[in-house]
């Protein structure tokens, strides 16, 4: 069996299944813009930058413009892998980026699976979400461009994947009928606490399971993952503990939003603010993954904050870990998290409330060990990697195998994952 990827910066989220298949026997092709690891056996297929000669102009013109082009870059390499013989017998994509717009126009025969990670809302989700954040005309117009792009996906996939049963939810009620809610798991050998772990920090200090570590981890630091919530909220815990370390993983860049004003870092904007001692806070950038692991297991409290958006793999990793999370009440986290029973749920906003929480995981740690082994637990039993990758092949090899048009449209596909 052939299965084709399509994401932009990939395999991204199909590093796993891809691995599954390939040692399974399949041949597995990855057509993107540029690959963000390497997978032993994936054959990779790049279709350059897409976003090369678009024209410039009203932001609703520069959301589509580079989409389409890149969904016509992937059709036309399927197109020719069909003409030489290559022709796949799935393709599964990312449908946010364009690359799966014209799939159907290329290989009309072949199921298509779409990756659904996030449906653009001016409402509920992301945008609006800060009281200071006022959606303005412009930026509905491209949300609802961005969506065009995913709808003229979502009409022709067969099916559609999505990590979680939020991010399923912010479809279009026509289309959810399709899409089915798993997550690609979390490697909880990897992930799992070490009571005898430690991380040494750049200036030489050996942290210890035990010691007042409080940690924050974001690809970026920035406001979608409240990052001036917890450096606002750690400011007040420091003038409570003279022993606590604050200890964060994350880069200068922007993901999701935009900067501050005046051109600085988030970082050097909070740390103005707060005045937090630089021997207090110690800023890491981004680090190897299996150091960030070693953070997450010496952790005496992870906050993890995030806007109503994409849930992080970093949240669910430092959770299997056994690290005691405290995170913002947002409906993402209120899906894996329950309050006082796997870690702390706070309003994204109260700092003064997040910090009683932190103090109280730093001068009372046992109230928190039942909430860190039932962390765990949840991780386990959810999203591990294994049984996660095992439905996942499951569902890819079914739909793959059985597939017939004259089905398609019935209320519920009928296979074995977690809907």
């Amino acid at each position: 069996m052939h299965v084709v990827f399509v994401h932009r910066h990939g395999p991204g989220q199909f590093v796993h299944i891809a691995r599954r298949l390939i040692l399974d026997g399949w041949t597995v092709t990855l057509v993107c813009e540029s690959t963000d690891r390497p997978v032993p056996g994936l054959r990779v297929l790049r279709y350059g930058n897409a976003q090369t000669g678009a024209p410039a102009g009203r932001a609703s013109e520069e959301a589509s413009v580079p989409y389409i082009e890149a969904g016509r870059r992937v059709a036309d390499i399927l197109s020719r892998l069909s003409h030489h013989g290559r022709a796949p017998d799935l393709v599964v994509g990312h449908i946010a980026w364009g690359g799966m717009m014209f799939v159907k126009d290329a290989l009309p025969d072949t199921p298509v699976v779409g990756f659904c990670e996030y449906y653009f809302q001016t409402e509920g989700g992301d945008a609006g979400f800060a009281p200071s954040d006022k959606v303005s005309l412009e930026r509905k117009q491209t949300m609802r461009l961005r969506n065009a792009v995913q709808l003229a996906t979502l009409d022709q996939m067969d099916y559609g994947l999505s990590p979680t049963k939020w991010q399923k939810s912010r479809y279009p009620a026509v289309y959810r009928n399709k899409i089915v809610a798993q997550h690609e798991g979390i490697d909880t050998s990897r992930a799992r606490p070490d009571p005898l772990a430690s991380f040494r920090l750049p200036d030489g200090t050996l942290l210890s399971a035990g010691d007042p570590v409080v940690t924050f981890a974001a690809r970026d630091l920035e406001p979608y993952r409240g990052f001036p919530q917890f450096m606002r909220a750690a400011a007040a815990v420091g003038t409570r503990n003279r022993d606590v370390r604050f200890v964060i993983a994350g880069g200068d860049g922007i993901s999701y939003g935009s900067g501050p004003q005046g051109g600085d870092s988030w970082r050097k904007q909070l740390l103005d603010e707060t005045g937090l001692s630089p021997d207090r806070v110690h800023f890491l950038g981004q680090i190897p993954h299996r150091d960030l692991l070693r953070l997450f297991q010496v952790s005496a409290a992870h906050v993890y904050l995030t806007y109503p958006f994409v849930l992080s793999w970093s949240f669910l990793e430092a959770m299997s870990c056994g690290a005691p999370v405290i995170a913002s009440a947002t409906p993402p986290v209120r899906e894996v998290v329950s309050d006082g029973v796997n870690g702390r749920l706070v309003d994204f906003f109260d700092t003064d409330a997040f910090a009683d929480a932190i103090a109280e995981a730093l001068s009372a740690p046992d109230a928190f060990r039942a909430m860190r082994a039932e962390a765990r637990r949840t991780i386990v039993s959810r999203y591990d990697l294994n049984d996660c990758s095992a439905r996942l092949h499951r569902f890819i090899t079914q739909v793959a195998t059985t597939y017939d048009r004259s089905q398609l449209g019935r209320p519920e596909p009928a296979l074995p994952v977690n809907a």
